[in-house]
């Protein structure tokens, strides 16, 4: 009997990018949103509103189909449903809060590379708890050489500089490792539930968080008009669709494997910003960039030889 798609090697790195891909396309979208709904670079609370209806939003979607595939989205007890609601508020909510603070007081460039960390954390993190999944020398090159990529793709934005503060660089790193705990988490909880009614739920539960904390800090989305509303639908369903697939491969692919593409998010989010911005692809580090990431993810995901 063949083996579904998702879980044979092509299926692993075509769905996997598939999802970096659609993550990567959320930073010109957050950008143009917030242009389109007046929301200003400070008003914290709008832009949690902001996040919340899109998260709510991609729940939503799951859930209604998985509803229309005959999923069970109610069959569970009470346990089950605090733990989603813990991967929610964690993987959701807090990580989104912890990130955006942090960007606040960070430059963008050290934002995206010390996000890039959290490929570090879920690699170690599964070293520890999965005796199949144990970090070696050939994951640890690979990691290297990823992040060197995640460096290279933002040179382009200018110098960085090596000052670290909690509120900045310290809150955009808690945020990479509450990102990689939660994943792990949720890969515990999809043994035992549906991927698409867990994700789902999670979305929903996280989403509902931050939109109740964007409106008790008076926040407000203006100009909600035909263009906008589909800008944000188009966000929910990235969101719905990435991380439904993004589960899944967890759920039956060991996470150092899985966690190493996310070093492809953003090349991917350089790469669609220039598009958008009408700038040029053809930057050697943009190309440079994408052959380390490449090649990191390469020796990560190849399988080990046999004694």
């Amino acid at each position: 009997m063949t083996r579904p798609f998702y879980q044979t090697r092509t299926g692993v790195f075509a769905l996997a990018t598939l999802c970096c891909a659609l993550w990567g396309s959320a930073y010109p979208a957050i950008k143009s949103g917030y242009a389109m709904l007046h929301i200003g670079v400070s008003d914290v609370a709008s832009q949690m509103l902001f996040a919340g209806v899109r998260f709510a939003l991609a729940g939503a979607i799951l859930l209604v189909v998985a509803a229309a595939l005959r999923r069970p989205i109610f069959d569970m007890g009470d346990r089950s449903f605090g733990q989603v609601a813990l991967l929610g508020l964690t993987q959701t909510a807090v990580q989104y809060v912890f990130f955006y603070i942090g960007l606040a007081h960070a430059s963008g460039v050290k934002s995206s590379i010390l996000n890039a960390t959290g490929v570090f954390f879920s690699v170690v993190l599964a070293h520890f708890i999965y005796s199949d999944d144990r970090l070696s020398t050939r994951k640890a090159l690979g990691c290297m050489i990823g992040f060197i990529g995640v460096v290279v793709v933002n040179l382009r934005h200018g110098s960085f500089s090596f000052d670290f503060a909690l509120l900045g660089e310290g809150f955009v790193t808690i945020a990479a490792f509450v990102l990689a705990a939660a994943s792990i988490y949720g890969k515990h909880l999809s043994r035992s539930m549906d991927v698409m009614v867990m994700t789902g739920w999670q979305l929903l539960i996280g989403g509902l968080i931050l939109t109740v904390g964007g409106v008790a800090g008076s926040g407000h989305l203006e100009g909600l008009n035909i263009a906008s509303g589909a800008l944000l639908l188009y966000m929910a369903l990235l969101s719905s669709i990435a991380f439904a697939v993004w589960s899944l491969l967890l759920k039956h692919h060991m996470v150092g494997l899985i966690a190493a593409f996310n070093f492809l998010i953003p090349v991917f989010g350089v790469a669609m910003s220039a598009i958008f911005l009408g700038e040029s692809l053809l930057r050697w580090s943009y190309l440079a960039a994408l052959l380390l990431v490449c090649v990191g993810i390469w020796l990560v995901t190849r399988a080990p030889q046999r004694a």
